[in-house]
C-alpha cells in the first residue's frame, strides 16, 4: 500500500525538488502538496495521511508552532521537518516538540528521505499501538475495581440458600454502567439482595452504583430494612450523582428461610421471576417509585409472599428483557412494533432452558437472548438468582 504523504511547503523551487527526491527512491508513494498551515489543516480533516513534511517556515505560521497546529489537527501522520542549511537547532527542538525526524534541505539525497519516512511512519505506528495498549491496560485495571464494586462476593452462611449472578456491559471494551447487586445474609437468617440500575452509562453511572451498593450493603448489616433503608438510600443517591436526571432502579429482596418467606420492594424496577418445578412465572409484587425521580415522596410499599419448598428467584436489570428477539425461523427481527423480547419472551426462553445447575441455567439463558439480540441494542444486563431448596415452612408447589 503506498505511503500518502503531504507535502507543506510555500517555496516552488523546494517543493519542486522534494517531489523529485521522491520520484528517485523505491518508495510507493502519492504525494499532496499545500502552501499553508490552513491549507494543511484542511487536508488532514479530509483525508487521512501516513507522513506530513512540514516546512517551518510557512506564510500563516513559522517555527515549531508549525508541528503543534499539525499535531492538533491529526496524531496520525508522522511528522518529518524541512529545515535550512543554518537551522539544525530548529530541527533538534522540532523532535523535541513531537516530530520523528528532521532533514536538512540541500542535503538530502532520495536514500535519505526514503528511509527518514519509512522509519518515522513506522515509529509513529508503534507509539500509537503502545498508547493503544496502555488505554487497554488502564481500561482493564478500571473495570476490574469497579466490578469489584459493582459485584462483590456475597455474605451468605446458609446452605439451603445459594446465589448466581451475571454481568454484561452493553458494549464491547465499554467501562461497567450502572448496574450493581449484592446478597448479604444477617444473623437472624434472612438472606437480603438487592440488584438495581442506575441511569446512564459510564463511569459516572458506575461510581454511583458502587456507592449505593456498598451503602445499601453497610445499613441493611447496620440492621436497617424496608421503607427506612430506601429513604436513606435515596439521601446517598441525591447527595452522590453528578446530574439531577439521574435516578436509580432497584428491586430489594429479603428471604427469610425460617418463615418460608419472601419480601419484595420494587423501586421503580420489574417484577422479577419465580421458577418452580411447574415453571417460571412473573411474581407479582407492588411498585414504588425510582430513587431520584421525586425525592421525599417515599413509596416503596412492600409485598410479602409464601415460598415452595424449593425454587429460585430471578431477577434482573432491564437490559435483559429490552433486547431484540428473533423471529419464526430464529433470524433476529427489525418489527418496529413488536420488535422487543419484553418479560414475555423472557419467559419463553427461561421454559426452553430449564438446567439443574443454576450457573448453566443462567448461561444458557443470556446466550440465548444475546443472540437474538446480535448486539443491536446495548444497555448493560445483570442478572441475580437465588435458589432455596427444603424450606420447612415452604407451601406446596402447587398451591
Amino acid at each position: 500500500m503506498p505511503f500518502r504523504i503531504l507535502l507543506v511547503e510555500d517555496d516552488d523551487g523546494d517543493a519542486l525538488l522534494v517531489e523529485e527526491l521522491l520520484r528517485d527512491t523505491d518508495l510507493r508513494h502519492s504525494l499532496t502538496r499545500r502552501r499553508t498551515v490552513a491549507e494543511a489543516r484542511l487536508a488532514l480533516v479530509a483525508e487521512r495521511f501516513d507522513c506530513v513534511l512540514l516546512d517551518l517556515h510557512l506564510p500563516d505560521v513559522s517555527g515549531l508552532s508549525t508541528v503543534t497546529a499539525v499535531q492538533e489537527t491529526a496524531t496520525d501522520p508522522a511528522i518529518i521537518v524541512l529545515t535550512g542549511l543554518a537551522e539544525a537547532r530548529a530541527g533538534v527542538d522540532a523532535l523535541a516538540a513531537g516530530a520523528q525526524d528532521y532533514l536538512v534541505k540541500g542535503k538530502v539525497e532520495p536514500e535519505l528521505l526514503q528511509r527518514a519516512v519509512r522509519y518515522a511512519v513506522q515509529r509513529t505506528r508503534a507509539e500509537r499501538a503502545s498508547a493503544a495498549l496502555q488505554v487497554s491496560r488502564l481500561r482493564a485495571a478500571e473495570n476490574a475495581r469497579l466490578e469489584r464494586g459493582l459485584l462483590p462476593e456475597p455474605i451468605l452462611s446458609s446452605p439451603s440458600v445459594t446465589v448466581t449472578s451475571r454481568y454484561f456491559p452493553g458494549r464491547a471494551q465499554a467501562l461497567l454502567g450502572g448496574d450493581f447487586l449484592d446478597v448479604v445474609q444477617t444473623e437472624d437468617g434472612v438472606v437480603h439482595a438487592i440488584i438495581g440500575d442506575v441511569s446512564g452509562h459510564g463511569a459516572d453511572a458506575a461510581a454511583l452504583g458502587v456507592c449505593l451498593r456498598i451503602a445499601w450493603r453497610t445499613l441493611t448489616l447496620g440492621g436497617h430494612r424496608g421503607h427506612e433503608l430506601l429513604h436513606l438510600l435515596e439521601r446517598i443517591h441525591i447527595a452522590e450523582r453528578t446530574g439531577s436526571d439521574l435516578f436509580t432502579t432497584c428491586t430489594m429482596i429479603a428471604l427469610d428461610p425460617a418463615a418460608a418467606t419472601m419480601t419484595l420492594h420494587l423501586v421503580g424496577h420489574h417484577e422479577p421471576v419465580l421458577l418452580t418445578a411447574d415453571g417460571a412465572q412473573v411474581l407479582p409484587a407492588a411498585h414504588g417509585i425510582a430513587l431520584g425521580i421525586v425525592p421525599g415522596l417515599g413509596q416503596w410499599p412492600a409485598t410479602t409472599v409464601s415460598l415452595p419448598r424449593s425454587g429460585a428467584l430471578i431477577a434482573y436489570t432491564d437490559g435483559l428483557i429490552e433486547g431484540y428477539r428473533a423471529d419464526a425461523t430464529g433470524a433476529p427481527t427489525e418489527d418496529p412494533v413488536e420488535a422487543r423480547l419484553g418479560v414475555d419472551g423472557l419467559l419463553r426462553i427461561l421454559e426452553k432452558t430449564r438446567d439443574p445447575d443454576p450457573g448453566a441455567h443462567l448461561n444458557a439463558v443470556l446466550d440465548a437472548v444475546r443472540t437474538m439480540n446480535a448486539e443491536r441494542h446495548t444497555d448493560d444486563l445483570a442478572v441475580l438468582r437465588l435458589d432455596w431448596e427444603a424450606l420447612s415452612g415452604g407451601r406446596d408447589p402447587a398451591s
